[in-house]
């Protein structure tokens, strides 16, 4: 493993456990967190499936640990990360990234998170509950991701991570 793309995740989780307080949208039992969607993105693009699913798990770990974040976390942003990565893997493009992003969190997460919801949380909510505030969450922060990425300061992160060729091929 690169100890620099590690580096940049333990960034990217400080980035998103420390904003949990302060950037959440509560609906119903889940805080809809459109962050992490920025996140999931951002780093499937950067660096990849793996360290995006990565601090995805650890956002949620230390959100729930921290008192920030709810068992939801888990199911919506793992899995929207995961296709996030897979998706853009695939297609080399930001718009691939940002609809796995979407169909993973807004569809799949959302439909894992009502196990999670019945029998650890114990709420009463039907399967398709979450789809819309997942969903919500999700597309806000998919946007948010569109414009960072679009921004110079990712020049410079491509550029930091020896990238740099990658981002002039996707540009």
């Amino acid at each position: 493993m690169n100890s620099r793309k590690l580096a940049y995740t333990a960034i990217f989780m400080a980035v998103g456990v420390l904003s949990a307080h302060l950037v959440y949208i509560p609906i119903g039992i889940a805080k809809c967190f459109p962050l992490q969607h920025v996140i999931n993105i951002l780093l499937a693009v950067l660096l990849g499936t793996r360290y995006s699913v990565s601090a995805a798990f650890g956002i949620s770990l230390l959100r729930n640990i921290l008192g920030t974040g709810s068992l939801l976390a888990f199911p919506g942003s793992m899995v929207g990360a995961a296709l996030a990565g897979l998706v853009y893997k695939k297609t080399n493009s930001i718009w691939g990234a940002i609809i796995g992003e979407v169909i993973g969190t807004g569809f799949f997460g959302a439909l894992l998170a009502y196990p999670v919801a019945k029998y650890f949380i114990g709420s009463q909510a039907g399967a398709f509950f979450f789809i819309i505030p997942f969903l919500v969450s999700t597309v806000g922060g998919s946007i948010i991701a569109y414009f960072l990425y679009k921004a110079k300061v990712m020049n410079y992160l491509y550029e930091n991570l020896g990238l740099a060729e990658k981002r002039k091929f996707n540009r």
